[in-house]
């Protein structure tokens, strides 16, 4: 993850944090039990401030987590009514949580229904998430008393955005001129697509671990995974291919 992304990630928790007058969940009698599922320990902490005083907003955190494995582990165990999930995770994304929740999600009596909140609003990552299965998607500028709503909402099953992403939702999923699911690119884990991105735009490996903070050696494996996945033999080729797909 860049250390521009961190920053936005960082601000967003303090706006979500400093956010007043959030809706009187815990006095209209509603409650909505929520795990928080973001990389960043201090967001987490920032959210877990605000939204979750139980008494006032009706929301109780019942789990964290800070990747794929955890939050899989956590979300299994706790069973709750809303997850709120970033979508850049170590261990494949949020759309990895998403493939291996898919059962508790279609449970009839007590699904388990995801809001994406994230820093990103690339348009990749919007469509990703839903169509693995999210509710919805909420960008971390979104004020507390907003999140409040929006989580309660998705526990009641309606779908939630971001205005600004709204109509290229509904655009994407409902015009002619949607592009069609790109096989390849969805074998590739939401890690090994950044990788993959800035492979394309140049950067070399050190670079990239110190972007990602990751190691080289990490960035050696996920570009191997990548090189393997989509049949390539070497990084201009992966250049060309994520060119052809304005990937870069």
């Amino acid at each position: 993850m860049s250390d521009a992304t961190e920053a936005n990630g960082t601000a967003g928790a303090a706006e979500v944090a400093e956010a007043g007058g959030l809706a009187d969940g815990g006095a209209s009698g509603r409650h909505v039990r929520v795990v928080l599922v973001d990389d960043h320990r201090m967001f987490r902490t920032g959210v877990q401030a605000e939204i979750g005083r139980t008494a006032e907003t009706g929301v109780e955190v019942v789990g964290e987590a800070a990747d794929v494995d955890q939050a899989v582990t956590v979300i299994t165990a706790t069973r709750p009514e809303v997850v709120l999930l970033d979508v850049h995770l170590p261990g494949g994304g949020g759309v990895e949580v998403l493939r291996r929740c898919a059962g508790l999600m279609a449970d009839a009596e007590q699904p388990v229904r995801f809001l994406a909140l994230s820093v990103s609003d690339a348009a990749e990552d919007v469509i990703g998430v839903i169509r693995g299965g999210a509710r919805g998607y909420v960008t971390k500028t979104i004020t507390g008393t907003d999140l409040v709503d929006s989580i309660f909402r998705v526990q009641e099953g309606d779908a939630v955005f971001s205005p600004r992403l709204a109509g290229f939702v509904l655009d994407a999923f409902a015009s002619t001129d949607a592009p069609p699911v790109d096989e390849d690119l969805d074998r590739l884990t939401q890690r090994e697509r950044e990788v993959l991105r800035l492979i394309a735009r140049g950067y070399a490996y050190k670079e990239i671990a110190k972007q990602l903070f990751i190691s080289v050696k990490t960035v050696e494996s996920h570009v191997s995974a990548v090189l393997r996945k989509l049949q390539l033999s070497n990084r201009h080729e992966l250049t060309r291919w994520a060119t052809a797909r304005r990937l870069v």
